[in-house]
């Protein structure tokens, strides 16, 4: 059984950055696939980014892809979600996800399904 907690989350004002890390207790081993989903008020999950095989592959949602770098610190089981230049409509619950298996489709498409989540993070960004 792996647990996932998020931490990081916070206000900032719009082209700033933050850092979320998640912490992945457990079962866990480095090809672990990992990865970020957010949640605006009102609107469904969606995918960020997500970490495979060690972080040797990244991926990325288009809204963001630039702007986030997904990176692990495999010793810590850790994966981090570093957001620069951010926009308002970043603002959302981030979660930490991680299954046991990699299949792309699922991720992309909002992880449902995915075997293991957070309670998330909330960001806010302002103006």
């Amino acid at each position: 059984q792996v647990q996932l907690v998020e931490s990081g989350g916070g206000l900032v004002q719009a082209g700033g950055s933050l850092r979320l890390s998640c912490a992945a207790s457990g079962r866990t081993f480095s090809t672990l696939p990992m990865g970020w989903f957010r949640q605006a008020p009102g609107k469904d999950r969606e995918f960020v980014a997500a970490s495979v095989w060690s972080g040797n592959f990244t991926y990325y949602a288009d809204s963001v892809k630039g702007r986030f770098t997904i990176s692990r610190v495999n010793a810590k089981n850790t994966v981090y979600l570093q957001m620069n230049s951010l926009k308002p409509e970043d603002t959302a619950v981030y979660y930490c996800a991680a299954d046991r298996s990699w299949i792309y489709s699922t991720w992309t498409t909002g992880g449902y399904g995915l075997d293991y989540w957070g309670k998330g993070t909330l960001v806010t960004v302002s103006s």
